[in-house]
């Protein structure tokens, strides 16, 4: 971006999210350490915007309040009807008065979406003079998403909304991401131009392509290197696999660092926990929050740390933490195996037993590590002192 250039992001935060079934707004969603908005938010941060708007609606207080905590800079705004996408952004821009050059427009449940690509996106936008650019991605089931219709040429011509598609335009597998880039002046003038004369009877923000190609304003297509980064999340089946996505991007990610993973399809990590070089994570482990392992350390099995710091080799074994430090070298959880040798495994209800029919008492306790009860091992052995297995 040049001295000369100013940027808006726009993002559309304000829909119901019927098919999720919730009472969390769709948006507020949690994905391995962010909410879907949230991941939206630290894309866009890459583009260094004068102003960031993000259009509420439904759960409005909720999200609001989740902006003041995850990105006290972007300015809420609310949409109290919804009555389309193109009709979100106008009521945005009014909001804000002057919004620079380029407006951004992202959708609020991308959490997929790279930083690098919205900022390709944008970058090649601004490079080509364009009056408007979409990111594109071409994918294998296009079904309820609209799609990219290009002139003879291959230029863009417009886009179509699933529901106002013909036959031969539901054929096509090049989609809309729902991730733009706009000329703002270009922007402002064709959002007072849009109809609601379509199946759904709202403002479609993608018209604004069609009305700019015919007044010969230049628009633009830009697709997406990895089509995984254009998926939106519709109802709790797409956010899991949303989730199990992100899963695998960030543990290659940190294998790729140096980082010992050895089961990565039960292994799950936050992407707000910090890893250092030589951390080992056995299976079942799970990573939240603000957690941090240091140098050569060891998590797992079976192991949840929650907002825990855990210092340069230290080993954390079947442990479920929340807020807790855990020092250099030490060693946490049931790490080693239990095998009574010279002691027997017995219950209180055996000692009971053995005292009415000997008229002998017999010391029970638990192993301090495996919690099995069992007899002390010898007479030396202190009485208060618990069983120990071998």
């Amino acid at each position: 971006m040049t001295s000369s250039q100013s940027r808006t992001v726009v993002v559309l935060a304000a829909g119901e999210g019927k098919r999720m079934k919730s009472a969390l707004p769709k948006v507020l969603h949690p994905l391995l350490g962010r909410t879907l908005v949230g991941h939206v938010l630290a894309a866009a941060d890459g583009l260094r915007a004068q102003r960031t708007l993000v259009v509420v609606g439904h759960g409005a207080d909720r999200v609001t309040a989740h902006l003041a905590e995850v990105a006290p800079a972007a300015e809420p705004v609310l949409q109290a009807v919804q009555h389309g996408t193109g009709h979100a952004v106008r009521i945005a821009l009014e909001a804000a008065g002057d919004t620079g050059d380029t407006v951004v427009v992202l959708n609020g449940d991308v959490p997929l979406l790279r930083p690098e690509t919205v900022r390709d996106l944008v970058e090649a936008h601004e490079a080509g003079g364009l009056g408007a650019t979409v990111l594109a991605a071409e994918v294998s089931d296009p079904t309820g998403l609209g799609r990219i219709v290009r002139d003879g040429s291959g230029r863009l011509e417009r886009i179509v909304e699933e529901r106002d598609a013909s036959a031969e335009q539901r054929a096509i597998r090049e989609i809309n991401a729902g991730i733009y880039a706009f000329d703002g002046a270009l922007l402002r003038e064709a959002l007072g131009k849009l109809s609601t004369d379509n199946d759904q009877g709202e403002e479609y923000l993608t018209d604004v392509f069609g009305l700019l190609a015919t007044d010969g304003s230049a628009v633009g297509v830009h697709v997406a290197a990895d089509a995984t980064e254009t998926l939106g999340c519709n109802d709790r089946v797409e956010l899991a696999g949303l989730r199990a996505l992100l899963r695998d991007r960030v543990n290659r990610a940190w294998m790729r660092s140096g980082v010992t993973i050895l089961d990565p399809a039960t292994t799950w990590v936050d992407v707000t926990v910090l890893l250092e070089r030589d951390v080992v994570l056995d299976q079942n482990t799970q990573l939240r929050g603000a957690t941090s392992v240091a140098e050569g350390a060891t998590v797992g099995p079976d192991t949840t740390l929650v907002d825990t710091t855990v210092g340069a080799g230290a080993s954390v074994v079947r442990t479920h933490s929340v807020g807790a430090e855990v020092g250099p070298g030490r060693v946490w959880g049931r790490s080693r195996i239990c095998v009574p040798a010279r002691s027997w495994r017995v219950s209180p209800r055996w000692a009971r037993s053995w005292r009415r029919r000997t008229r002998r008492s017999v010391r029970v306790r638990r192993c301090r590590t495996c919690r099995t009860w069992g007899t002390r091992r010898s007479a030396s052995t202190p009485t208060s002192a618990l069983l120990r297995c071998s």
